[in-house]
C-alpha cells in the first residue's frame, strides 16, 4: 500500500531508518545508542537511508 500523505511518509522513514546497527552482532539500536543493547559493542553505524530495489 503506497503512501501518498507526506507527513505520514516522514514518519514511516523515521521508524524504519532512524536506528544504529551493531556492526558486530546486526542488533538494532537506538539513535542514541553509544553501545550495543545486546553485546556491549561500540562499534556502531548508522542504517542505511536506502529503500531496497525489487529485481525482476
Amino acid at each position: 500500500m503506497p503512501l501518498n500523505d507526506p507527513a505520514k511518509l516522514q514518519i514511516v522513514q523515521q521508524r524504519v531508518f532512524v536506528k544504529k546497527v551493531c556492526r558486530k552482532c546486526g542488533a538494532l539500536n537506538s539513535i542514541r545508542a553509544t553501545k550495543c543493547r545486546r553485546c556491549h559493542s561500540t562499534n556502531l553505524r548508522l542504517k542505511k537511508k536506502e529503500l531496497p530495489t525489487k529485481k525482476g
